[in-house]
């Protein structure tokens, strides 16, 4: 794990020179176009622990998170809560952030703090977490190791896959990254989304994305995770 947090403090200062104007020109357009406040703090999941304050930039309107979560909507066909790219909630400054991929840029700081990880799995509001237990019990696992910034799902991206296969996608990176890390995993995901975000290569299938940690990790695990249980079969026994 030292080599990790070496690739983390290493990548995040050398992108200095890109992060900080992007952020300070997101700031200034948020504010602009609609005020404050600039960023928006909530209570997520980023481990094993308690939740803990992160912050991005407020892409929506202001009261959104009272309007949409996930003690408001009910389940569906899906536990994680996506909200659609055309939500109204959006504001513009914040539909243009969302499509440059710079929603979270701002979260680089708890990367440098240690609280985060450039390369891991999306922190989540308890109650979302509690709403994938109910139904998975290997949901847990995606907190082996520490939240991210983006993560192996993000090749996919949300809408694409089910809550099965999302999970075992985060867990199989996560057993990876505890059974024998390897740099080139995360070098290979954090190039890999930029590529995407750039519209310079398509997004990968759950397959694609599977076999790439598989590839670029020393687990045995990986494969173990994603013989043992078909995501297709799991998501048939899903309670709405």
């Amino acid at each position: 794990m030292h080599i990790k947090r070496v690739f983390d403090v290493v990548v995040v200062s050398l992108a200095a020179v890109v992060w900080l104007p992007a952020v300070a020109g997101g700031a200034l357009l948020v504010l602009l176009t609609s005020g404050r406040p600039v960023f928006y703090r909530s209570n997520r999941l980023v481990g094993s622990g308690d939740p803990t304050k992160v912050v991005k930039f407020r892409t929506m309107v202001k009261n959104a998170d009272r309007l949409v979560n996930r003690d408001t909507v009910p389940v569906t066909n899906t536990r994680f809560l996506n909200i659609a790219p055309d939500s109204p909630l959006y504001t513009r400054a914040g539909r243009l952030l969302e499509r440059c991929g710079l929603t979270e840029i701002p979260q680089l700081v708890h990367v440098l703090s240690g609280k985060m990880t450039i390369v891991g799995n999306r922190p989540l509001p308890t109650n979302v977490m509690n709403a994938l237990l109910d139904e998975y019990s290997y949901a847990g696992d995606r907190f082996l190791t520490a939240a991210g910034l983006t993560g192996p799902a993000q090749l996919v991206g949300r809408d694409a896959l089910t809550d099965s296969e999302r999970l075992r996608i985060e867990g199989a990176y996560c057993h990876a990254v505890l059974d024998g890390y390897r740099l080139r995993l995360d070098f290979s995901i954090l190039l890999r989304t930029v590529l995407i975000v750039a519209h310079l290569k398509p997004s990968l299938s759950y397959t694609e994305v599977m076999d790439l940690i598989a590839r670029n990790s020393g687990s045995r695990s990986v494969v173990a995770l994603d013989e043992h249980a078909s995501p297709r079969a799991a998501d048939n026994t899903e309670v709405a």
